[in-house]
């Protein structure tokens, strides 16, 4: 499996950019799509996670109401909205996805395949 995000940039606070996450080399429609973020100096955390037919979404409590996760199947492509962006949002955005159904796991380490990142810096 093979996950390309781009659409990082440099943006104000209170801003938005919308992250794209393309995959390829194996089926996506049955993947759980997820997105992580790792700040200068601190691990990389969990932002949010989509199930395979887009309907059920989870989010991090600090993206919650800011950010949506969607994805279209026939383009294999999962998106990050983020709007009313912050300075601490401040990170490299990575994609991961997984094929077990697991659909509540947060821990980086239990997601088995990644994109290469793109940053994203929110000025104050």
């Amino acid at each position: 499996v093979q996950l390309q995000a781009s659409g990082g940039g440099l943006v104000q606070a209170g801003g938005y950019l919308r992250l794209s996450c393309a995959v390829s080399g194996r089926t996506t429609s049955t993947s759980v799509m997820g997105w992580f973020r790792q700040a200068p100096g601190k691990e990389r955390e969990f932002v949010g996670a989509i199930n395979s037919s887009g309907v059920r979404k989870n989010y991090a409590d600090s993206v919650r109401g800011r950010f949506t996760i969607s994805r279209d199947n026939v383009k294999k492509t999962v998106y990050l909205q983020m709007d009313s962006l912050k300075p601490e949002d401040t990170a490299v955005y990575y994609c991961a996805a997984r094929y077990d159904n697991n659909f509540y796991s947060r821990a980086p380490r239990e997601w088995p395949y990644w994109g290469q990142g793109t940053l994203v810096t929110v000025s104050s």
